[in-house]
């Protein structure tokens, strides 16, 4: 279990330690590509490896079983909606939003990363914790796909989140620093979780669409604005559909 609980943190510190590979900073354009498949990653895991088993634990509910599952979905982008207002932080494009603080620049980049680690932090400890009480529509090599899954577009968001912060006259030991700190909230997420998991089993269908509510709404609100700034390109919607492609053969041949 703990191999899984720390894959996806192992993920953003490799991304991160990409900062030692750059002069300066990340082009544009991979930027983009970066953005764009994490994006694809993230919405293949909420809809396989989230979405699905929610429908499926919550089948004996007939044709109603969408309810539990729209529920949690609805709850889970509005937890983000709300720590989206109430957490100071700021976009690579400048746009800072939550309420006014005497926080730093770079405080506030990491703080923007940070918020979208949460929510994949939460999703490893749910479906960990579907796996150890044994629900049969959680199997481990499901909760390892979407470990590996998250970790995989963890790399990328690691590296977006150190590498610019070079731009903004920081050293690079302390933007690796960054980076890692950034994602050192996904375990810890993921064992408040599983501490909590005997009370919240009962619950699996609602958290696991809370879960996948909340990634979704990472990559509407953040990412998919950020990979489409700029000139007109294709390659954050190429690298999109590499990440779902990839994310999507990882939990359906795993799982």
């Amino acid at each position: 279990m703990w191999q899984i609980i720390l894959i996806p943190f192992i993920g953003t510190s490799l991304g991160a330690a990409s900062v030692f590979l750059f002069k300066t900073r990340m082009s544009e354009k991979l930027q983009r590509a970066l953005t764009g498949f994490a994006s694809g990653v993230m919405v293949a895991a909420s809809f396989f490896s989230l979405i699905v088993p929610a429908l499926e634990q919550a089948d004996e509910m007939g044709k109603l079983k969408f309810i539990p599952v729209s529920i949690g979905f609805a709850i889970g982008m509005l937890f983000l909606l709300v720590l989206d207002m109430v957490t100071p932080h700021m976009h690579f494009n400048n746009c800072e939003e939550g309420p006014r603080s005497g926080l730093k620049r770079t405080t506030k980049l990491v703080l923007a990363v940070t918020l979208h680690n949460l929510p994949e932090g939460m999703a490893v400890g749910i479906v960990c914790a579907g796996w150890m009480y044994g629900n049969a529509s959680i199997t481990f090599t499901g909760a390892l796909a979407l470990s590996l899954g998250i970790a995989i577009q963890n790399f990328p968001e690691g590296a977006i989140v150190s590498v610019p912060l070079l731009g903004e006259g920081v050293p690079k030991g302390r933007t690796f620093l960054y980076g890692v700190l950034s994602g050192i909230v996904e375990p810890i997420g993921a064992l408040l979780v599983i501490a909590a998991s005997a009370l919240l089993i009962p619950t699996m269908p609602y958290l696991l669409s809370f879960a996948a509510g909340a990634m979704i709404y990472v990559v509407v609100e953040e990412l998919i604005p950020e990979m489409s700034e700029g000139p007109h390109s294709n390659i954050a919607t190429i690298c999109f559909a590499v990440g779902f492609i990839l994310m999507m053969s990882l939990d359906v041949g795993l799982g």
